[in-house]
């Protein structure tokens, strides 16, 4: 039971990873000539924003450990944990689309 959520665990570390290590590898901008920085501020995440990747997790993780992909069929995990997650952040990110166009 424990090697396939061990495997589910690495993959969302070394995807996390991707994510993370070129933000935190990456070059601060070089001063200008005058000794001011150019920097654009960085978007915060906001409590609700937090509290639906902390659901989202949480329900992948639920899902995963109550299903067992790993054991049983892939298919159902899919369809019970995975794609509602996708469904909702796809939907966030189209209203957010609208939302930043008409500003």
């Amino acid at each position: 039971m424990f090697s396939g959520l061990q495997e589910i665990l690495l993959i969302l570390l070394i995807v996390l990873a991707i994510f993370f290590l070129p933000r935190l590898a990456a070059r601060r901008p070089s001063a200008a000539a005058d000794g001011r920085v150019n920097r654009r501020p960085r978007p915060r995440l906001s409590g609700p924003l937090r509290s639906a990747i902390l659901a989202s997790l949480a329900w992948l993780f639920l899902t995963a450990v109550f299903i067992e992909p790993w054991q049983h069929d892939l298919t159902r995990y899919l369809y019970t944990g995975a794609a509602p997650v996708a469904l909702f952040w796809g939907i966030l990110w189209i209203v957010a689309g609208f939302r930043n166009r008409r500003r």
